[in-house]
């Protein structure tokens, strides 16, 4: 019986420590949402790192979350992906949850993140 609850333990704990988190996309995937314009990108890392190079198209975040209502699209569907420096980065969850929190049913997380991003040779913007 101590073994049978000790499973249920096991079984509610590992469903409570998944919930709140959010699936991940791969580079390839996201790169052809991009491509296709079916995607709206916000990036985590703060201003100054946005300003070196972020995914091309991306939001940034510490600049615009106090308006991120009027910057993400009307649609509650569209698919959202938040990223930040990388695997073991969960700066993401901020924008992910602000979403989420907004009524978005589709966001995603880019775990590979800009590290990621940048090791696999695609393409950043920065800002001037």
């Amino acid at each position: 019986m101590k073994k049978l609850l000790a499973i249920a333990a096991a079984a509610v704990f590992a469903v409570s420590a998944y919930a709140g988190e959010f699936q991940d996309i791969s580079i390839t995937e996201l790169k052809a949402k991009i491509a296709s314009k079916e995607v709206t990108v916000i990036d985590v890392n703060g201003s100054d790192s946005y300003n070196k190079g972020h995914i091309p198209g991306a939001i940034d975040f510490t600049a615009k979350k106090k308006e991120l209502a009027n910057v993400l699209p009307k649609d509650k569907n569209a698919l959202i992906v938040a990223y930040c420096g990388g695997p073991k980065c969960s700066a993401y969850k901020q924008a992910a949850n602000a979403a989420e929190k907004l009524g978005y049913k589709n966001v995603k997380h880019l775990s590979a993140g800009i590290s990621g991003w940048n090791q696999a040779g695609e393409k950043t913007d920065s800002v001037k």
